[in-house]
C-alpha cells in the first residue's frame, strides 16, 4: 500500500492561519488521504479497478451509512492557539489526542482574546446558552463591555507577573488568568471523529468563537481529503434526524398535499406505527 500524499496539503502544510485576534491553526501532519479511505473500504478486493467517479461514489455511500472506519485510518495534526474558553468547549471531544502548554513549566504570555464589538450580543432569549444575533447592541454598552475586558485581564495579568517577581511558583501564580488567556496544543484526530467535530462546531449553535476555528479546520481538511469533504458537507453538514414520529408526520402531510409523492418516501412507513424508519 503505497504512502498516500495530497498536493494541495502539501503547499500548506505548517501554513499559520490566523483565527480571531492573536489565534491560529497549522496543519503540521497527515496520514492518509480519499485514496487511503478507498483502499481500507476495498480491502477484500485488491485494489482493482476503480475511477475518481467511483471513489467519490463509495465515499459518499460509506459516510451516509455510518461505515466509520475506513474513515479512521486517516489522521490529521493540527497546532492550534485559541483562547482558553474555547479549548475547554473543543476538549469535550474526547476522540482525539492533545499536548497543551502548561503554565505549570511555561510563563504565560500577555495575551488575551478581546473580541471585535460586532460580536458583542446579549442574551438569547430563544438560545439559552448563545447570543442574540438578530439585535444589535448599543455602541455604548459595547464600548463599556470592552473597556471592561481589557481592564480585568490588565488587573490579572500584572498580578500574574507580581507572584512571578516574588518567585512564587508558576503553579499558583497563574490561577487568577482569565479564560480569556491564550492557550496551545497540538490536537491530532482520526477523519472520522473530525467530522464529527466539525458537525458540531460548525453549527449555527455553537459559539463563534470556536466556529471561526472550525471553519479553517474544515478548509485544511478538505486539502487533505476532498472527496470525503465533499461527501461530509453533502451527506452530514447541516443535515437534520428526524424521529420516528416526525417521519410519520411528514409521510401523512405528503400524502394528503399529494398521493403520488409517496412512491419516493415509502420508507417512512406510515401504515405501521411500529414499523423500522431507516
Amino acid at each position: 500500500m503505497a504512502h498516500v500524499i495530497s498536493d494541495d496539503a502539501e503547499k500548506i502544510l505548517d501554513e499559520q492561519f490566523d483565527v480571531l485576534d492573536k489565534g491560529f491553526v497549522r496543519l503540521v501532519d497527515y496520514l492518509g488521504g480519499d485514496t487511503r479511505i478507498v483502499q481500507a473500504a476495498r480491502v477484500s478486493y485488491g485494489k482493482g479497478t476503480t475511477s475518481v467517479r467511483r471513489d467519490k461514489m463509495l465515499i459518499e455511500y460509506l459516510l451516509q451509512h455510518e461505515h466509520t472506519s475506513p474513515f479512521e485510518q486517516v489522521v490529521l495534526t493540527f497546532h492550534c492557539k485559541m483562547p482558553i474558553f474555547v479549548a475547554r468547549q473543543w476538549i469535550r471531544h474526547r476522540t482525539a489526542r492533545v499536548n497543551e502548554i502548561s503554565g505549570r513549566y511555561s510563563e504565560m504570555a500577555d495575551e488575551f482574546y478581546i473580541p471585535d464589538k460586532s460580536v458583542i450580543r446579549q442574551q438569547s432569549k430563544k438560545n439559552l446558552q448563545g447570543r442574540d444575533d438578530l439585535t444589535d447592541v448599543p455602541a455604548e454598552i459595547q464600548k463599556k463591555v470592552l473597556e471592561i475586558l481589557k481592564r480585568d485581564r490588565e488587573t490579572a495579568f500584572s498580578g500574574y507577573k507580581e507572584m512571578l517577581d516574588d518567585e512564587i511558583a508558576r503553579e499558583l501564580a497563574r490561577i487568577n488568568l482569565p479564560l480569556s488567556l491564550y492557550t496551545e496544543w497540538y490536537w491530532q484526530i482520526d477523519l472520522s471523529n473530525l467530522f464529527r467535530f466539525l458537525k458540531l462546531r460548525l453549527d449555527w449553535h455553537a459559539q463563534y468563537e470556536i466556529r471561526c476555528y472550525a471553519r479553517v479546520i474544515g478548509n485544511l481538511t478538505k486539502r487533505v481529503a476532498p472527496l470525503a469533504y465533499s461527501a461530509f458537507e453533502n451527506t452530514i453538514l447541516g443535515t437534520r434526524k428526524v424521529t420516528k414520529s416526525q417521519a410519520q408526520r411528514i409521510a401523512k402531510l405528503l400524502k394528503e398535499h399529494d398521493p403520488d409523492l409517496l412512491v419516493e418516501v415509502d420508507w417512512l412507513d406510515l401504515e405501521s406505527p411500529e414499523g423500522d424508519v431507516y
